[in-house]
């Protein structure tokens, strides 16, 4: 059997070590019992903690370890799987509070099995990339902390609207609960697709799920510096709904199109025209989440014509036709 180990450490979201925990402990054992055939257990866990201590979770629950971190190795592949769970207290205070962690975890840095042998959940990313293994590889995190983590690692190419990244050996899930879907895509990849479905079918999780974006607000993209790009945002956020053209764009920021392009990218992540299209999107969440006007109304007051091309410009976006969005998430 592969052995999983779940790290610990002060802060730590609670149902982000004990749902990982119980995932696999129970992956190719649910499934059997419910239909009454012989179990076949496909991992062991244990929570590892620095020392051996307790570790005393964000809700206020002790979690007894089983063993230190210390104790495996991370420069082969003799350590199956290491996953590190949500951190619930404030990040910097956690990442100041475990410099010890932090340097081990940076002994990752290479898989020779090729295996997906690390992965952390939410903001458990920020351990990752504090030990320099994000560090030009594609991860994400909880939407929320997008800005958060841009700014503390930049040279990591964050993607805060999916549910997983795996690049190389290293997987990231995004908001608080993904841990159900990450927990699922790892089974997944070490037990095999009939043991993770069997899992996905035993606990209910639907396990289809590849972006949070439906989930948290469009990051408005504003962790610069670049006062004429800063002054053309601020423009846009009022006159969204207007028709732009790049060249009227350029012009209000005084600018040569070529220029703009180049600066708005720099600073934002995004060219001119897909922050418009992010700022109508936002917008038609709100109206879609707050009131019961028709998508097509909605599709004209955030500055479209054509509700078929709206539609799927939302579901783009989203992952989410409106008319879902506004099922799952409308008042």
């Amino acid at each position: 059997m592969r052995t999983v180990s779940v790290i610990g450490f002060d802060g730590a979201l609670a149902s982000a070590i004990t749902g990982v925990i119980d995932l696999f402990r129970l992956a190719g054992v649910t499934w059997a019992r419910i239909n009454d055939t012989p179990p076949e257990q496909q991992f062991t866990t244990q929570l590892l903690t620095e020392g051996g201590r307790p570790c005393r979770c964000i809700n206020g629950i002790t979690l007894m370890a089983d063993g230190d971190w210390r104790d495996i190795p991370t420069g082969n592949s003799q350590a199956d799987l290491v996953i590190v769970p949500t951190i619930g207290a404030p990040i910097a205070q956690v990442l100041e509070a475990n410099p010890g962690l932090v340097d081990w975890l940076g002994g990752f840095r290479e898989a020779p099995n090729g295996q997906v042998r690390l992965a952390s959940n939410c903001t458990g990313a920020f351990l990752l990339a504090e030990a320099g293994l994000l560090d030009g590889r594609q991860a994400t995190t909880h939407w929320g902390f997008s800005n958060q983590f841009r700014k503390r690692f930049p040279g990591v190419d964050l993607k805060p609207e999916k549910l997983i990244t795996v690049d190389g050996h290293i997987a990231c899930a995004g908001g608080g609960m993904a841990w159900w879907d990450l927990g699922v895509y790892l089974v997944e990849r070490y037990a095999g697709a009939k043991v993770a479905r069997e899992l996905a079918k035993a606990f209910v999780i639907d396990a289809g799920r590849t972006s949070q974006a439906p989930y948290g607000a469009l990051q408005a993209r504003r962790y610069h510096s670049d006062a004429a790009i800063l002054k053309l945002q601020d423009w846009l956020d009022v006159n969204y709904t207007r028709p732009v053209t790049l060249q009227a764009l350029a012009a209000f920021a005084d600018l040569t199109e070529r220029s703009l392009i180049r600066r708005f990218k720099a600073a934002t992540g995004d060219t001119p025209t897909s922050y418009l299209q992010i700022l109508r999107i936002e917008a038609a969440r709100q109206h879609l989440e707050n009131s019961r006007v028709a998508v097509e109304e909605v599709t004209r007051l955030v500055g479209y014509e054509d509700v078929s091309s709206f539609s799927r410009l939302f579901r783009k976006h989203t992952g989410l036709a409106p008319g879902i969005y506004r099922a799952r998430f409308g008042r």
